[in-house]
């Protein structure tokens, strides 16, 4: 992860109305010290390990994803991470400008709620994460295959992706 994506996370993270929705639910020192620790460039991969963990563990919770959701959705929320992307992809303008745009897109926000929302999905997402941490190209391919050729919401949310830009710009390096 990007150091100045997670000074994004850290943003919101430090947002009183979400801490105190998500307190029962998760060990909230432990994702402080994580988001410290990634917000190193240096970082050992056991911290990438256990984001990996946290984040796969908090996506099988539904209120949690249900907080993600209502981050995504909440106009001032998305204005203020929008500028933090953007200064994290100076090098990718256009990569940046189809993020933003995406965004504040209704239709991308309703169709990333219905992917998040389905656990084989969720668990195809996982597997394509893992091999490609683990370097496995060909097999994570395989897994993207099987979520476009699986999973609908993923194919539409595919479609508005395309739709904005976002996969040209994610090809041009």
């Amino acid at each position: 992860m990007d150091r100045n994506i997670v000074r994004a996370l850290l943003s919101v993270w430090d947002r009183p109305a979400f801490r105190d929705g998500l307190q029962h639910l998760i060990d909230l020192d432990e994702v402080t010290a994580l988001l410290a620790a990634l917000a190193v460039d240096d970082r050992a991969d056991e911290v990438d390990q256990r984001v990996r963990g946290l984040l796969r563990s908090a996506l099988d919770t539904a209120e949690i994803r249900r907080a993600v959701l209502l981050l995504v959705d909440t106009d001032d929320v998305r204005q203020d991470v929008l500028p933090i992307i953007t200064d994290a992809l100076a090098d990718r303008p256009e990569l940046a400008r189809a993020i933003a745009s995406a965004l504040d897109d209704p239709a991308v926000r309703a169709e990333l709620a219905a992917a998040l929302e389905s656990e084989p999905l969720r668990a195809t997402v996982w597997r394509a994460v893992d091999d490609q941490y683990r370097d496995r190209r060909l097999r994570m391919i395989g897994d993207v295959v099987a979520l476009l050729a699986r999973h609908r919401p993923a194919r539409r949310l595919v479609w508005l992706l395309k739709r904005h830009g976002l996969l040209r710009a994610l090809r041009h390096r």
